[in-house]
């Protein structure tokens, strides 16, 4: 744990805003005892040998833990500590999340009012079967799990004074907030998406040669005229679905006791938190959801996927026609499924079930937790400092009204923190207090799963790295030397970090 960082929040946070980013009120929380204090520091305590797995490590979601099974279902279980009743609410959120909304008006009065720009028909076409979405296999194949994230620089109106080194920016004045690559019949999608790819040979020890695609981005056929001059495009491909509710639970304090934006202990390492203003909440609150932490809970992030994705409504983003602008008109002209009974397409309840389900997607186990090259993969791991930002494990708060992520010992190797990725990764386009080379570190549980599940093993934000090793090799800025570091070590030190990677 970084030192003296409470004394330092006031710095990266700002003095108007430190209050938010504490606050939790998402959350009921019971405060911990000073015996479990000292519990925990002890649990939290980095191993001093590898010769066996640490104690609880091949649970890592602790209770909520759940077994492995042999097909694309694995993330796709309920956390194994839901209850009978729970169970039940995860059934009926996850029929929330396959639902296939169609146009309005419509017969199906309760699925009615998609688009009419849209990139996917319900949730489940985004993360297929919960797990990672993949770039187009090529010119012919749909970006169905991919998008353009657009804005372009913004003005006063568009600074939050609440929230120190807030970047501002505004939606593109004609493509909104992202890029629909879809639409209903008679309005033009807004893009296509066009990617290049250029190989790059990297050098490894011992006579070997890995291969890098760089990519190179394009909104092209754009349907609705041409882009600001000054619009940034950002591609994200959809995250797994998995322990969402646990990295929830985690304290805001002992995310941002990580953090280290002066890098006040010399290490090269400088996390700094997101601060982003929830709709929700109407303040400051950490950011803790998205490829660079742009939201702050599970409930937000679901009714922005909502609006942004589907075109769907909801309490917290009422805009029946999502993400079209005024520049738009026939966009919003077109039906939508709210009026009459329904003020919005998706009411509170909906909204909250389909959190429900996102918020209890189980962790499958680990794999070969005992194993010799898995434990040596595991102490390269730390050796080469990948645990400075791939923090293991974290407690998660008490609380009684979600016993089910309640005080669990957790292993989702992430600080929740934004960091320096370089500029090979860099997208150049900010979001709240992440710039446009910064990227919250991604959870690695059930990463070696990604096969298994989603049919390919492609990662990163952008899924360029078509491996764990090519995604290691991407890592540059803050992590360069921790990627130098895996270039040059012995071949059998480096399979032996990919197979502990391919085991968590």
């Amino acid at each position: 744990m970084k030192p003296n960082n409470f004394a330092l929040l006031a710095v990266f946070i700002g003095p108007a805003a430190l209050a938010g980013p504490l606050d939790e009120p998402h959350l009921t929380i019971a405060p911990r005892t000073p015996a479990e204090t000292a519990r925990i520091a002890r649990v939290m305590a980095p191993p001093k040998d590898f010769d066996a797995p640490e104690p609880f490590e091949a649970k890592p979601a602790g209770s909520a833990t759940v077994r492995v099974t042999p097909d694309a279902n694995a993330f796709s279980l309920p956390s194994a500590s839901l209850d009978f009743e729970g169970e039940l609410t995860f059934k009926v959120g996850n029929g929330m999340f396959r639902k296939i909304w169609v146009s309005a008006p419509s017969s199906t009065l309760a699925s009615d009012g998609l688009g009419p720009l849209f990139n996917a028909r319900s949730c489940q076409r985004c993360h297929i079967k919960d797990g990672r979405g993949h770039p187009p296999a090529g010119p012919a194949d749909k970006a169905i799990s991919m998008f353009l994230r657009v804005s372009v620089p913004g003005g006063p109106d568009d600074q939050i004074p609440q929230i120190e080194d807030y970047i501002a920016t505004a939606p593109e004045p004609t493509y909104g907030g992202q890029m629909q690559d879809f639409a209903l019949p008679g309005h033009a999608p807004e893009y296509r998406l066009q990617i290049t790819y250029e190989d790059i040979a990297v050098p490894l020890s011992g006579g070997e040669t890995a291969y890098l695609r760089k990519p190179t981005y394009a909104a092209a056929d754009l349907g609705h005229g041409p882009l600001h001059p000054d619009a940034m495009l950002s591609p994200r491909v959809a995250p797994q679905m998995i322990g969402l509710g646990l990295l929830e639970s985690i304290p805001a304090a002992d995310i941002l006791a990580l953090a280290d934006p002066e890098d006040a202990d010399g290490d090269g390492i400088s996390g700094r938190a997101n601060i982003v203003w929830s709709v929700e909440y109407d303040m400051p609150l950490l950011g803790r959801f998205g490829h660079k932490a742009g939201m702050p809970t599970i409930r937000e992030q679901t009714a922005a996927a909502f609006a942004g994705d589907i075109g769907i409504s909801t309490p917290l983003f009422p805009a029946a026609a999502g993400d079209c602008t005024a520049r738009q008109p026939d966009c919003l002209a077109a039906p939508h499924g709210d009026g009459d009974a329904r003020v919005t397409e998706v009411d509170a309840e909906g909204l909250d079930l389909t959190s429900f389900y996102s918020r209890n997607l189980g962790v499958p186990a680990r794999r070969r937790v005992d194993d010799a090259q898995v434990l040596r993969g595991k102490q390269v791991f730390h050796a080469t400092g990948c645990t400075a930002c791939h923090q293991p494990k974290f407690v998660t708060h008490r609380m009684p009204d979600r016993p089910e992520h309640s005080f669990q010992l957790i292993w989702p190797y992430t600080d929740m923190l934004l960091h320096d990725m370089g500029e090979g990764l860099a997208d150049n386009r900010p979001e709240a207090r992440a710039t446009g080379r910064e990227w919250r570190t991604a959870p690695l549980w059930g990463i070696g799963l990604t096969r298994q599940v989603s049919g390919h093993t492609t990662f990163l934000h952008d899924g360029r790295a078509r491996s764990l090793l090519e995604a290691i090799l991407w890592h540059g800025g803050e992590a360069q030397p921790h990627r130098d570091a895996v270039i040059d070590m012995p071949p059998p030190d480096r399979q032996a970090l990919i197979a502990f990677l391919e085991s968590l």
